[in-house]
């Protein structure tokens, strides 16, 4: 293994698109989807062999340690870092960064996230080694999905000329989810990849582009770095962190670096678990179309539907149906119509609103 080699897995949210399911006291990454195992604890074992468990990092917060630790009680406790209150993930991979480049002035970490699901685990893995050796050269390496559909539901990145002597192509321009139609031309086009937000660089690569970019968070940062303690351990940051503006690494980063590189991916078997809608494509469904994670079902007719149910004793039935997602949990009931579930959000944003907060 190599020694100046980290893992960092974002597993902070709340994950409020796969409400009700997803909830404030379990989120997405502690959710048993697919199987016996937390997307959490997913995300940890495809790191085996690679990684040595005392260089995987969580960012995480407070709220979710004690959970999170159960489901990799292997991780040592200083490897969590919190985040006192959600500014965006610049700031999360900004504090990753300057406390590896604490512990490790030559550390190069890979940026991962707990709510992905990788199929071709050995391929990923080798990925990440490949990644590695640009990362060396200086670039800030993101993986790049090649597209098999015309998605609006990703980001995608546009891809220049080939980098010579590696599997990577330098970064022209980064594209926000486009309409349908652009998405056509993207397929198309054979030169746009889907962004993954999964990224690997040298801490000082990217603090350096920190330091050109985002000045203002990059003394903050800095500041932060002086409060590692020497059993490695992080002080009290909520003073800083409050004065932080949200930002994401994407915008605030990614877009106006001239040193980014994408590594095309192909048949790694890569899913982001973003919503109900994705579940579609990740899990196996019946002759009719229909996934049921429920208990007791009674279907008559009803063709390309999603039921989940927490409930065993429940029965659900349904009647001459078509594409909707149904998700039955707790004191909640979910009914959408297939392709709307990003609207999710306005539905958590009307629950804040009535001020009904033991739904959520």
């Amino acid at each position: 293994m190599d020694t100046h080699f980290y893992a960092v897995i974002m597993a902070g949210g709340g994950g409020t698109r796969l409400w009700p399911l997803s909830r404030r006291s379990t989120p997405k990454q502690l959710l048993k989807i697919f199987g016996d195992k937390t997307l959490f604890r997913i995300a940890i074992d495809r790191l085996k062999g690679l990684f040595a468990f005392d260089h995987i990092y969580v960012v995480t917060v407070k709220e979710q340690i004690a959970k999170l630790r159960e489901e990799a009680p292997e991780l040592p406790l200083q490897n969590y870092l919190i985040e006192p209150m959600p500014k965006g993930t610049a700031s999360v991979v900004g504090m990753a960064a300057t406390y590896l480049q604490k512990i490790d002035p030559d550390a190069v970490m890979a940026v991962l996230t707990a709510d992905h699901i990788i199929k071709n685990v050995p391929y990923f893995q080798n990925l990440l080694v490949e990644a590695k050796t640009a990362a060396k050269k200086g670039f800030l390496v993101t993986l790049g999905i090649e597209p098999t559909f015309p998605a609006t539901g990703y980001g995608y990145i546009e891809a220049g000329e080939k980098i010579c002597e590696l599997n990577a192509y330098k970064v022209r321009r980064f594209k926000e989810k486009p309409d349908l139609d652009t998405a056509k031309e993207y397929l198309n086009s054979g030169s746009y990849y889907w962004n993954s937000g999964m990224f690997i660089w040298s801490v000082t690569a990217i603090l350096d582009e920190f330091s050109k970019q985002m000045p203002e968070l990059y003394g903050k940062l800095k500041l932060i770095q002086t409060r590692i303690q020497k059993n490695h351990q992080i002080g009290g940051i909520t003073d800083i962190w409050k004065t932080i503006q949200p930002q994401t690494i994407d915008y605030g980063i990614m877009e106006g670096a001239s040193n980014v590189a994408v590594m095309p991916v192909q048949g790694l078997g890569w899913d982001d678990v973003g919503s109900w809608d994705s579940l579609f494509k990740i899990l196996e469904a019946d002759q009719e179309g229909n996934i049921q994670l429920a208990h007791y079902v009674v279907n008559v007719d009803s063709t390309d539907i999603f039921i989940q149910s927490t409930d065993d004793e429940k029965m659900i039935a349904v009647v001459g149906l078509k594409d909707l997602v149904i998700v039955d949990h707790e004191n909640t009931l979910l009914i959408c119509k297939r392709g709307e579930a990003q609207k999710i959000r306005q539905v958590i944003r009307k629950i804040k609103e009535k001020g009904l907060n033991n739904y959520l």
